[in-house]
């Protein structure tokens, strides 16, 4: 388009703007309204204005009229001729700026240069010469050819260091022109063809690079870069006192910030309008992604406010011009973003340029340009309406389309070693050849805008990541923890970035938020697998991806956390409005989110107050739930496995420092200490559930069981987590609302509406782990403060509580036996946590009152008590086995010689079987110390002491204790000794006085005596050992040694009488003997669902532990079984008759 003048391109840049119209900003411009047209439609149109154009022979020149002369004042832009020391020009220099005239008859030449013919009078003579003063309008002329310089970085007509020379003259009636000559004056109306001379000048003329800071070739930077300039000498302008020629200043000044707008919208819509603006959208994009690093140059901001920047200013412009174009530059732009953004892998990636990544692979500055990219709303919709910002509707043909990505390379320089460590994690990560459907979680951050942003983090597997934590055994904990703290602090910087973009697409209307909305409900509905324990990462989004989601909901949720009042906007309806959370919680369906309670009601209408606050608080409870908690628990498989690991290569002489599979499973796991411990990811979590606790607990019943299960199962895995590997984070939480939902859940009165065993057992860790207070005798490292209710002057939750008071006693001893459906192993565990609150509790006077009732609820109590007497039969018979078998394998370690001679299958063989006993006696012996002091302090008091003397109970109490007792007195005592018996938690004597100490509770009750008699276990021996052996260690004093010695006697008695009265029973009929234990019957009764006959204290034991009847598996209860009346009186006539046969003999 060279052929043009420059005020052919101006006019037709501006789209037939009227040159004599009002001089005002362009935002303040009225929006034209048209159809919109097609890109072929506005094309045509342009060039046919140029055609006819091209047809003119002269183009009419609207030129301004003289405006009056103003009084010379001292001012910054300097128009006295300039001194002969540093600015004097060569008398001799020929001039080149043209000769035409002022309108005042003034050449140009002499206004501007200065320049004389040369004269052949003396240089003395010249110099005593005084110049000529400068008129009014030759000063005004000389101020309007600095502003040029100064903001155009463009001169006429002369050749000025920093300024470009245009080479124009003004014709007073064809306008500008090129060549020498002289000029007239210029003024308002002719920045459009000064301006469109400066834009048409080709990209390798080296006049470009006299401009310093002009931004050379690149337009979009020019542009900007006058339109910052322009408002900086208007403001130096405003700021003075007005004088004479001042308004035509002003005027110019506004105008030119309008030209440079206007001709910056029409390069972006026809970038071949001038050869600079080729790529003008790339320009676009790369000035808003150096925005964040060189922010003096900001397109985006300005010292005038946002709306008032060069970046609005042209969202405006192009808007008002064609919307159709504005969305298509919008689009052009985030493109060109976007394909950069692709390319990176993580946040460390550096921004070199390359023709795949035209704008660098720095995903902080990339995501930094979309951010600025939507400080306008109008370009933050267009942004929205993308097809690349949202997945495809499920259940359509592009939605099920599968994408098969080239296999990931290491980046450039990566070494062998990495290169191979980098292979190695891409196959652990599933990340194959076999690619993805279009709408899964590869599919949402590889394929939507927001999500290759919100997939960027720290990836242990990337070779860049893994190489900060190389030979991570052989460096110090300062080294590690100074790398961490490093990369965690880039993470969340870059995490800002990402809350200021969500937050720039909620903020910008209706629409966009709608969009936004949809895009993080697909995020979380092609994830729904992701919380599994090997989630299929061909299917679920990578790690960084759902933890950085997290991360961005819980910034949007962070005003409900801090308002109250916010959180009264929680409407529990949503989770219940399918229409409102788009399928997140379905409550049917392969995809169903469990809820606390059954029989849910979906019927009442949803009507919040506020919508958005909702959706907020819900969906960031589920993104938790799929990235910190499974995350969590990884983390704490990992730490396991580095301990396990570091323990086997010390067992075998190895070096841990050296050993590479140790120094791997370390790399991984400082990693992932990044994200894990990050005090503010942490701690914003934990602020979460305490807010999300409160809204639970203002629930009715209705509303509560409506509530997905796994927020509350969710709060507890994260202060489970925080306890054990992040204590210090705890310090100064709030965690009030979290300990009163939990007593409230565990109470009778909700015992039915969570049925949930596995939750309702973590929520009695939660009790222990973060609300009991920490005593001298355990290793928690969570501070005492956290159990404390500052609204009660410091005093624990436990105590003061008036809910746990009236309820936590019972419930915990109901817990006590449901968790017996928790598992094997996890059963040990919670056990071992609630009798240690429970004797937290007995000795806390406030819960006296609530364990003197709790012998009124029988049933209950009986279930608690079998719990704990199955508890010790099996856990401690186990402990029992395994710990001779442990100290068989120290002696033979111990022995080298012997050991060695063994065979390396031989070692590994025992070496492993050994690891498991270890490993199952540290699970069961915490449990039986706790067991057993719970029996001892529980029986202090007489009400439940009768409880365990019933007949049910009584008899299997009695082999318990003797059982334990045969194992520390017996004969093969003395196999129990282990070295290092503290590591497995192993303390006999201790053990030894608990039983004692429960003993000496029973020794006067004549049923306890009497069982004692009858037990297998029991020989006059071993009381007698047993009596002496405590007198010895001192392990019983007072009355507690006098009953237990007196119960030696009383037991031996009941012995003697035992041996007389077996007798009896040694020719009863068959009907007379129970079926099941083949026990002589006193009290029979009849199974109605099977028709058996057996004693009432086997079938009520039996019904503790299996609510089946044993005879044929149907349901029973013991209500249901009836009397054997006929039967029970024949066997008490036989038994008369036997006794009184006897006595006669």
């Amino acid at each position: 388009m060279s052929g043009f003048f420059p005020s052919d391109i101006a006019r037709w840049a501006l789209g037939g703007r009227d040159p004599n119209e009002t001089n005002e900003d362009v935002r303040d411009q009225p929006s034209l309204s048209s159809a919109p047209l097609s890109e072929e439609e506005m094309r045509a149109r342009r060039m046919a204005r140029l055609e006819s154009l091209e047809k003119k022979s002269s183009v009419e020149s609207d030129s301004a009229g003289d405006k009056d002369t103003e009084t010379e004042r001292d001012d910054s832009m300097e128009v006295d001729a300039p001194s002969s020391d540093a600015t004097a020009i060569d008398p001799n220099k020929k001039v080149v700026a043209a000769a035409k005239s002022t309108n005042d008859g003034v050449p140009i030449s002499n206004i501007v240069n200065e320049t004389a013919p040369p004269s052949s009078e003396p240089a003395a003579k010249k110099q005593a010469t005084k110049k000529p003063a400068l008129s009014p309008s030759e000063k005004m002329l000389r101020k309007k050819s600095q502003l040029l310089r100064k903001v155009l970085l463009v001169s006429l007509n002369e050749d000025i260091s920093g300024a470009i020379n245009l080479n124009l003259t003004l014709d007073a009636a064809t306008g500008f022109k090129q060549g020498e000559g002289n000029a007239s004056d210029w003024g308002v109306h002719q920045i459009a063809e000064i301006l469109a001379s400066r834009l048409s000048i080709e990209k390798h003329d080296s006049r470009l690079d006299l401009a310093r800071g002009g931004g050379g070739s690149d337009l979009i930077v020019y542009l900007c870069g006058c339109y910052k300039r322009s408002w900086e000498e208007w403001k130096e302008l405003q700021g003075k006192k007005r004088g004479e020629g001042d308004e035509e200043l002003l005027d110019i000044l506004v105008e030119m910030r309008g030209q440079v707008v206007s001709y910056a919208a029409s390069s972006l819509m026809i970038p071949d309008l001038f050869e600079l603006a080729s790529d003008s959208t790339f320009q676009l994009a790369k000035a808003l992604t150096t925005t964040t690093t060189d922010p003096t140059n900001s397109i985006t901001f300005d010292t005038n406010g946002k709306n008032t920047s060069f970046y609005y200013c042209l969202c405006e412009e192009l808007y008002s011009q064609d919307v159709d174009a504005f969305d298509r530059v919008i689009a052009d732009v985030v493109g060109h973003v976007v394909t950069s953004l692709a390319k990176c892998e993580t946040i460390l990636d550096e921004g070199y340029l390359s023709d795949e990544s035209p704008l660098g692979r720095n995903p902080l500055l990339l995501t930094s340009a979309l951010r600025e990219l939507c400080i306008h709303k109008k370009a933050t919709i267009a942004f929205t309406k993308m097809n690349k910002f949202s997945l495809p509707a499920a259940n359509t043909a592009e939605a099920s389309e599968r994408i098969t990505p080239p296999m990931p390379t290491p980046p450039p320089g990566a070494t062998a070693q990495q290169i191979q460590l980098f292979q190695m994690m891409q196959r652990m990560s599933n990340n194959t050849r076999s690619g993805y459907i279009y709408r899964s979680g590869p599919g949402i951050e590889k394929q939507t805008i927001l999500g290759m942003v919100l997939r960027q983090g720290l990836p242990e597997s990337h070779p860049s990541v893994g190489a900060s934590f190389s030979n991570a055994a052989t460096r110090t904990k300062k080294d590690v923890n100074q790398n961490v703290e490093t990369y965690r602090r880039a993470l969340e910087f870059y995490q800002n970035k990402c809350n200021e973009l969500v937050k720039q697409l909620l903020i910008a209307g209706e629409d966009a938020r709608k969009m936004v909305i949809r895009w993080f409900t697909d995020a979380l509905l092609v994830n729904v697998n992701a919380g599994g324990t090997r989630p299929d990462r061909t299917k679920v989004s990578s790690t960084e991806f759902l933890l950085n989601l997290s991360v961005v909901l819980l910034k949007l949720c962070e005003p409900i956390i801090n308002d109250p009042k916010k959180t009264l906007l929680v409407d529990p309806g949503f989770v219940n409005s399918p229409k409102d959370h788009g399928g997140v919680y379905d409550l049917a369906g392969n995809d169903q989110i469990p809820r606390l309670g059954e029989n849910i009601d979906t019927n009442k209408p949803y009507q919040p107050n506020n919508s958005f606050i909702p959706f907020c608080f819900f969906f960031c409870s589920r993104a938790l739930a799929l990235s910190i908690v499974p995350e969590a628990s990884a983390f704490e498989n990992i730490n396991y496995h580095a301990r396990r690991t570091a323990w086997n290569i010390q067992q075998q002489n190895g070096d841990v420092r050296s050993d590479p599979r140790l120094n791997q499973i370390l790399g991984i796991q400082y990693a992932r200490e990044i994200h894990m411990m990050s005090p503010s990811y942490i701690t914003d979590i934990f602020r979460f559930f305490n807010m999300a606790a409160g809204v639970l607990l203002r629930m009715d019943k209705d509303e509560l069981k409506a509530m997905p299960e796994h927020i509350v199962a969710d709060y507890c895995s994260v202060l489970d987590y925080g306890a054990e590997f992040t204590p210090t984070l705890l310090s100064g939480m709030d965690f009030g609302n979290i300990f009163r939902l939990t007593v409230k859940l565990l109470s009778k009165d909700y015992a039915n509406l969570v049925r949930n065993y596995n939750l309702r057992a973590k929520l009695g860790d939660v009790l222990h782990d973060i609300f009991l207070p920490s005593s001298g005798d355990d290793r928690s490292d969570v501070p005492r403060s956290v159990s404390c209710d500052p609204l009660t002057g410091g005093q624990p939750y436990l105590t003061s509580d008036k809910l746990a008071q009236e309820t936590l006693a019972p419930s915990l001893l109901l817990l006590y036996g449901e968790v017996e459906h928790t598992g094997f192993y996890e059963k040990n565990s919670h056990r071992t946590k609630i009798a240690k609150l429970l004797k937290f509790l007995w000795e806390s006077p406030e819960h006296k009152p609530a364990f003197r009732r709790i012998t009124e609820d029988k049933k209950s109590f009986q279930k608690f008590a079998n719990g704990i007497v199955n508890e010790m039969n099996d856990q401690f018979a186990s402990v029992m086995e395994r710990l001779p078998a442990i100290r068989t394998v120290q002696l033979q370690m111990a022995n080298h010689q012997e050991w060695a001679a063994l065979s390396e299958e031989e070692r590994e063989t025992i070496t492993s079987r050994h690891e498991e006993n270890e490993q199952q006696v540290k699970r069961v012996l915490p449990l039986c110390n706790s067991v057993m002091k719970m029996l001892g302090f529980l029986n202090t008091d007489q009400d439940i002491r009768d409880m365990f003397l019933l007949p049910e109970m009584c008899p299997r109490l009695a082999n318990m204790l003797l059982h334990v007792l045969t194992k520390f007195i017996g004969a093969r005592g003395m196999d129990l000794k282990v070295d290092n018996p503290e590591l497995y938690n192993f303390r006999p004597k201790d053990m030894l006085q608990d039983v004692c100490v429960v003993f000496s509770s029973f020794a006067a009750a004549n049923e306890f005596q009497l069982e004692c008699a009858k037990s297998g276990y029991y020989t006059p021996e071993l009381m007698s050992k047993a009596v002496k052996t405590c007198r010895k260690l001192n392990l019983l004093i007072g009355e507690s040694m006098e009953l237990f010695a007196l119960l030696e006697i009383k037991v031996a008695e009941a012995s003697k009488l035992m041996a007389g009265e077996e007798d009896l029973y040694d020719d009863a009929p068959d009907e007379f003997m129970d079926p099941l234990l083949s026990e002589f019957m006193t009290d029979p009764v009849l199974l109605p669902t099977s028709g058996h006959i057996v004693d009432r204290k086997t079938i009520t034991q039996h019904l503790l532990n299996d609510s089946m009847d044993p005879f044929n598996r149907k349901e029973l209860k013991l209500e249901d079984v009836v009397p054997a009346v006929e039967l029970k009186e024949r066997i008490d006539a036989w038994l008369k008759e036997k006794r009184d046969a006897k006595m006669q003999i």
